[in-house]
């Protein structure tokens, strides 16, 4: 079989695919003039009306800014991609280049849907592929084991921002964000507004990795690095920020809906703290780092003020730079070398000075050091806690997580690379114009910007802040705003993370031996109840699996009968069983036949006998109905039984005549008891329909259209042919099949007989 023409671009595979998201990032930024001046550009396409679903996309400069950003840097990761697994096999290089342009697929038909229905499709995509690209090395268990997590945390949120979506359907009427922004008054009106912000809530911290379920993401270092840069930078996990920005306007009357944020922000920013510093490898100590920016980015948009929303905006453009960047450098690193043990990685720059150099720039944007785009955006992160109305709290909090990841900055960035090699270490792959255009572009992009931050005021942060707030923004984006207590805290920062990048070894052992925190917000409830799932799984099917037909059948019926006296209960008065007309004594004579053939099949003492006496009933049934004026349903139903018992007969004639009871005594009585039940249930029903006046609407629309829609005289053969076409073609192929196996057995017979000769 002639394998996918992808694979057979050779060096040149990524660079071309690349072209992809580099063509979409052009169209994407010749859009920036005409949505920096306040144009929201809309196209909708009809999907399913009935619904109100259509497929409509929404650009304004929020979802401009995400676009941009997943298309930027999804060049760039597919760059970085083609020298990661340049000496790979070409197929393994194909497939995880063709799930990274279907990842970045996926986000953009999230960030730019306008109709939340179709927006859901697109979250639930980029659920399924990052799965498989965190599981994109499946010989590894813990590659399986940790996309499975992803998977089940993720799809779980996924499924409550549904409730959530369907309940603002039902509540409005519509689907789309546009007129949900705009008729946002109603919903706050209404009964269902709890459980919105709670469900949509839930979906958008399982997303973004906020506590309780921050663990997954660290976790989900098990993909491949190219996957890691551009899940933790500019994808999946920030769609539960794109979320909660875009909803906050519309949840701006729900005190609730703020403090919500910055109370399990703060909280997520702590948890990560603490995880950073004991992290071990070099990827999981970014990724933990990644979890506290997430939180601080649900903590501005908890935050009220024009402040946090610049805030919020020019951390997430700085985060998506420094981090991708500082990830491609691990990547470099932990290829070079084979050794992700942050601990055990020293004296690189040697070897990789390109990768050194921009894993220092990185890191100074990281630690918010001038003239960094990331000393401007912690400046403006200050000022949003200390203008909101918010207590100190959630300064305290920020001093302290930014001050480790002030520590984080200057230890990923100066041990692999500047301290003395303790032992040498085996160097296996060198740099690549592929694996540094990436981590280089990012890096000085970082420092480019905070030279010109009024370009990048103007240009991103000023329209996406206009799309949120719904009105113009002053962006003072500076380096210098004076001596301000902003200015001052960032001081602080600084130097206590110094201190923490200096006395990182002892601070990280003592921290591995506490373990409390660690086993309160990591994975192990998740663990007991993925465990306890399985077990209680493993138990059910142990218990109603077991192989016996019999039980299976009398669950079946008891849960039947069950169901049927709940309905006779609830049925109270309106239950009749009154006579609805004389006794006709034909139908009488032929219903005692049938009783007889119904009591004489558990009572027959062979196979054949109690198939006789089935096919009593079956024909018997038959007569009912020819007696009842359906002489149809009577040809249908001698067919059927006449095959029934044909095909019965040959499958007993194969089997042994003469065996013993399978049944106990006990067990007969218990079955008769669920039989005789039923059959009592079934007479009142019947006696209580046949007691009721008919509705007669139905057959009056049947004979009234027949002729006129139909052009059939024959009502009964309009109603089969053309009303009811797909029922009655399912009981042809009923008869069809039912014949077919009929002939194959008869057949099969006839030839297994022994020839005279």
């Amino acid at each position: 079989m002639a394998r996918p023409a992808l694979i057979h671009l050779g060096r040149w595979g990524a660079p071309v695919m690349a072209l992809a998201p580099l063509t979409a990032f052009i169209l994407l930024a010749r859009q920036q003039p005409l949505i920096a001046s306040g144009e929201v550009l809309t196209a909708s396409l009809p999907w399913v009306p009935s619904l109100g679903v259509e497929l409509s996309f929404r650009l304004d400069g929020f979802s401009l800014l995400f676009a941009l950003l997943i298309t930027g840097i999804g060049t760039l990761v597919t760059l970085y991609a083609g020298g990661y697994f340049a000496e790979k096999p070409r197929a393994t290089a194909g497939r995880f280049l063709s799930l990274i342009l279907l990842f970045m697929t996926a986000m953009l038909g999230t960030v730019l849907a306008d109709n939340l229905v179709v927006m859901f499709l697109f979250w639930e995509m980029t659920s399924l592929t990052s799965f498989l690209l965190v599981g994109f090395d499946s010989h590894k268990g813990e590659a399986r084991k940790a996309a499975l997590q992803a998977l089940i945390v993720t799809g779980g949120g996924g499924l409550a921002l549904f409730a959530s979506i369907l309940l603002i359907g039902i509540s409005l009427g519509t689907f789309s964000y546009t007129e949900i922004l705009a008729r946002s008054d109603e919903l706050a009106a209404s009964p269902w507004l709890a459980p919105i912000i709670v469900l949509m809530l839930l979906g958008a911290f399982t997303k973004s990795a906020q506590v309780p379920f921050q663990f997954w993401l660290p976790n989900a270092m098990q993909a491949p690095t190219p996957a890691s840069a551009y899940l933790h930078s500019a994808t999946m996990v920030k769609l539960g920020i794109f979320l909660l920005a875009r909803f906050d306007p519309v949840f701006a009357d729900v005190p609730a809906f703020g403090g919500a944020l910055v109370i399990v922000g703060c909280l997520t920013m702590l948890v990560a703290s603490f995880e950073a510093l004991r992290a071990t490898g070099f990827k999981a100590v970014l990724a933990q780092s990644t979890v506290a920016s997430l939180g601080i980015l649900v903590m501005l948009i908890g935050l009220d003020g024009e402040v946090a929303v610049v805030a919020m905006v020019g951390f997430l453009i700085t985060h998506a730079f420094y981090k991708a960047a500082l990830f491609f450098c691990a990547g470099n690193a932990i290829h070079a070398t084979g050794e992700a043990h942050l601990g055990r990685l020293r004296g690189l720059a040697r070897i990789l000075p390109v990768t050194a150099l921009a894993a220092v720039l990185a890191s100074f944007s990281m630690a918010g050091l001038p003239p960094f785009i990331g000393f401007i955006s912690k400046e403006y992160l200050f000022e949003a806690q200390l203008t909101s109305d918010w207590n100190i709290v959630p300064v305290a909090v920020a001093v302290i997580v930014n001050s480790v990841m002030v520590g984080v900055a200057g230890v990923v960035s100066i041990r692999p690379f500047f301290m003395k090699s303790r032992r040498p270490l085996k160097v296996r792959h060198g740099e690549t114009p592929l694996l540094l255009v990436g981590p280089l572009a990012l890096a000085l992009g970082g420092i480019a910007m905070g030279i010109v931050p009024n370009v990048v005021a103007g240009l991103l942060i000023a329209p996406a802040a206009l799309a949120l707030t719904g009105a113009p923004v002053d962006v003072s984006f500076a380096l210098w705003h004076g001596v301000t207590p902003m200015l001052l805290l960032s001081g602080v920062v600084i130097a206590t993370g110094i201190a923490i990048a200096v006395f990182w070894t002892p601070i990280h052992v003592t921290l591995r031996r506490r373990r409390i925190l660690h086993t309160v917000f990591g994975d192990r409830f998740y663990q007991r109840a993925f465990d306890g799932t399985l077990g209680l799984a493993s138990r059910s099917t142990q218990l109603l699996q077991n192989g016996d037909q019999h039980r299976y059948t009398a669950v079946v019926m008891t849960s039947v009968v069950g169901l049927l006296v709940l309905g006779l209960v609830f049925a109270g008065e309106t239950l009749s069983l009154t006579a609805a007309g004389p006794i006709r004594f034909s139908l009488v004579a032929v219903l005692v036949i049938a009783v007889a053939g119904a009591v004489a099949t558990p009572f027959a003492r062979s196979l054949i006998g109690a198939l006789v006496a089935v096919g009593i009933v079956g024909f018997t049934s038959a007569l009912i109905f020819l007696l009842n004026g359906a002489p149809d349903l009577a040809l249908t139903q001698f067919a059927v039984e006449t095959l029934l018992v044909v095909i019965l007969t040959a499958v007993l004639l194969r089997l042994p005549f003469a065996r013993s009871h399978s049944r106990t005594a006990r067990e007969r009585r218990r079955d008769a008891a669920i039989a005789g039940l039923f059959g009592v249930i079934v007479f009142i029903g019947a006696a209580s329909m046949s007691s009721t006046p008919p509705d007669l609407a139905l057959s009056q629309f049947f004979g009234a259209t027949s002729y006129l829609e139909a052009y059939g005289r024959n009502v009964v053969n309009v109603i089969l042919v053309d009303f009811r076409a797909i029922d009655t073609l399912g009981e042809v192929a009923v008869v069809a099949f039912a014949t077919l196996a009929a002939w194959a057995l008869l057949r099969r017979g006839a030839a297994n007989q022994p020839t005279k000769g």
